[in-house]
């Protein structure tokens, strides 16, 4: 089976390096050129640093990112709030990372090299028809099949629009300016600075190299002026910075917000992930991680339906799982975006008198870091998943099992996460029986499973998905029989 990606952006190259670490042939097509050498999306939450690091592809990113330490928020030139960031806690123990997109495509596209696959660069996608058991893309004048198509490819994506997918949604703001440049701000380097004033905006974001920052700010109504031009403005006008602060422009963009959502993430043989199925504002910092965790839930199902280990049916979880999590990315990006620039008199007060002097308050800052590090993300309420719980209780299918640390079967130290590169992971206590491993390994195939030992005194098994969500837990060899039957014969767990 050959499994062809369209786009080599961030998602689309997380998804082959998924498949074909679960040994899946893979194609990933391109339209341009080559590589991006422009920065887009910033930084890597703590759960996009997960997926990367379970890919095999996180590398040394960590040590080549600028740490963010606060983000400082002014208001009619006063700062109001001082927002610590990348502090632990007991749920988030890995700093986000702030760094450019172009770098983290670079060392995904240097591990799918390792695993044997390397980008088509220049090769269109013109046009895709499917029948009932394979794909056909029109690629300049010739015709070449796959099993299946996943469609990577943005915003604007024909492999959505060939299959008849609706993009609905709305403008949120109509024109964003960016700028990267090379700059001596008297900001330090590990804080970012937002400005804000009745409805106009500044943020200025530490970019990795010698005082290399990124500047931010939505346009004005109907202003064509040069996004540099606007943006020095600003610095003078808000953060008291002259234009000659700014010694070289190295990119300038200009972009509008959306707020649009596929209406269906699978047409037969074509599936969408990434900015193909939803896209958002950028506040926040979601875009690109949503992208990240859509790969990484597709990729280990579309690999044991390709590989015949399961129904097609394990597709349908897919956007089960993945789309409300782009539903509530959504209208949480574009409240904040209401929010933070202000659109209207009530929403400047709120911000001003209420949301930013909210920051300041410890609980506060604790829940903002949870919730946007992604880790707080479960599919107990998913097919896969077994509903509410209450809150303390044991983990259920559905949830993020965290990086545990375990043992080999030779006893070899390891953690989970290094061993869920290679798939599903098996972690039993030491007294479990070792049928379960077993039953496990009869579902899963010798190369899709890795079986390890737990620490301490546990008496339940857990059968760890490879995008680190628990699927199983218990005791009871039969129940884990019966628990992988359902998801592998017709993805749900009843």
């Amino acid at each position: 089976m050959t499994v062809v990606i369209a786009g080599a952006g961030p998602t689309g190259l997380a998804t082959a390096c998924g498949l074909r670490a679960a040994g899946v042939c893979v194609r990933v097509l391109d339209k341009a050129p080559g590589p991006a050498p422009t920065s887009r999306a910033l930084g890597l939450q703590p759960r996009g640093a997960e997926v990367l690091d379970r890919l095999g592809a996180l590398g040394d990113l960590p040590e080549r990112s600028v740490r963010i330490a606060h983000v400082t928020t002014y208001v009619d030139g006063r700062p109001l709030a001082r927002l610590p960031v990348g502090q632990p806690t007991k749920l988030v123990t890995r700093p986000g990372l702030l760094m450019s997109q172009a770098e983290v495509e670079a060392r995904l596209r240097d591990r799918l090299a390792e695993l044997g696959v390397e980008v088509e660069w220049g090769r269109e996608l013109l046009g895709v028809r499917q029948g009932s058991d394979r794909v056909v893309l029109r690629l300049g004048d010739a015709e070449e099949r796959a099993d299946w198509l996943v469609g990577c490819d943005g915003a604007h994506s024909r492999v959505r629009k060939a299959a008849g997918i609706g993009f609905p949604g709305v403008p949120v703001v109509e024109r964003f300016l960016l700028a990267d440049v090379t700059a001596r701000l008297p900001i330090p380097r590990d804080t970012v600075a937002v400005w804000l004033r009745g409805d106009a905006m500044l943020g200025a974001f530490p970019l990795p190299g010698e005082n290399m920052w990124r500047l931010m700010a939505p346009a004005a109504a109907g202003s064509a002026a040069d996004p540099m031009e606007t943006l020095t403005k600003l610095l003078l006008h808000e953060a008291g910075i002259p234009g000659t602060a700014v010694r070289e422009v190295l990119w300038t963009s200009t972009f509008r917000i959306h707020r649009r959502l596929a209406s269906s993430y699978r047409q037969g043989r074509i599936l969408l992930a990434g900015d193909a199925a939803h896209i958002h504002s950028p506040f926040g910092g979601q875009g690109m991680n949503t992208g990240l965790g859509d790969a990484e839930n597709l990729a280990w199902k579309l690999a044991l339906v390709a590989s015949g280990r399961s129904g097609d049916g394990l597709l349908e979880t897919y956007e089960a799982e993945r789309k409300p999590i782009a539903r509530e990315v959504l209208a949480s990006t574009t409240a904040m975006t209401g929010v933070v620039l202000g659109q209207t008199t009530w929403a400047r007060a709120l911000r001003d008198h209420v949301f930013v002097p909210l920051l300041n308050r410890p609980a506060v800052q604790r829940r903002l870091w949870e919730k946007s590090s992604q880790l707080t993300l479960t599919y107990r309420k998913g097919p896969l998943g077994t509903g509410r719980q209450r809150p303390g209780s044991a983990p259920r299918p559905g949830d993020r099992v965290p990086d545990l640390a375990c043992t080999r079967q030779d006893g070899t130290p390891t953690r989970l996460y290094e061993e869920l590169r290679t798939g599903w992971a098996m972690l039993t206590p030491r007294a479990a029986p070792a049928a379960q491993g077993a039953v496990a390994l009869r579902h899963l195939g010798v190369g899709g499973l890795t079986a390890l030992t737990l620490p301490g005194s546990r008496q339940h098994s857990l059968l760890v998905r490879p995008d680190a969500h628990l699927a199983w837990h218990g005791t009871s060899s039969a129940a884990l029989d019966r628990a992988l039957a359902r998801i592998l014969g017709n993805g749900t767990m009843q």
